[in-house]
């Protein structure tokens, strides 16, 4: 199980490093200034940073099989997920207008408008997989 939290996690983290890619791209950091961006720079980053930190943590449990490790990764995925709410919700609006407007009508379009559908789905069906497997996999279920 605990290789497969890992799959997941990395299917997760890709998808993630795409759409941070993709809003740093499209001026995410600069439209904090104007507001034109829904995504605190703050929240984006400690999403990414809180994530990256505990795959590292989830690889090294892997290789050294420490319960602490484990139930480590989980609790940084706590904090993880509920920025990744926060941003969800404050993606959806931006979605909703995107299917509202005529392309090409707006000035200043937020970063964020430019995540494709399916990998914002995707993304959050895959954290929400690796949180169920670390936490089962943290608890003992399924064997490491």
């Amino acid at each position: 199980m605990d290789i497969a939290a890992l799959i997941a996690w990395v299917v997760t983290a890709s998808g993630g490093f795409y759409m941070l890619g993709t809003w740093i791209q499209r001026g995410g950091i600069r439209q904090q200034q104007s507001g034109s961006s829904r995504m605190p720079a703050p929240v984006v980053f400690g999403h990414f940073a809180l994530a990256a930190v505990g795959l590292v943590v989830w690889i090294i449990y892997v290789v050294a099989d420490k319960s602490a490790l484990a139930w480590t990764a989980f609790g940084l995925l706590l904090p993880v997920a509920l920025l990744g709410f926060v941003m969800l919700a404050r993606w959806i609006p931006v979605h909703r207008e995107r299917a509202a407007a005529a392309y090409g009508a707006e000035v200043d379009v937020p970063a964020e408008r430019h995540f494709p559908l399916p990998v914002v789905l995707a993304h959050g069906l895959f954290a929400v997989v690796t949180l169920v497997l670390v936490l089962l996999t943290a608890v003992g279920i399924g064997g490491s």
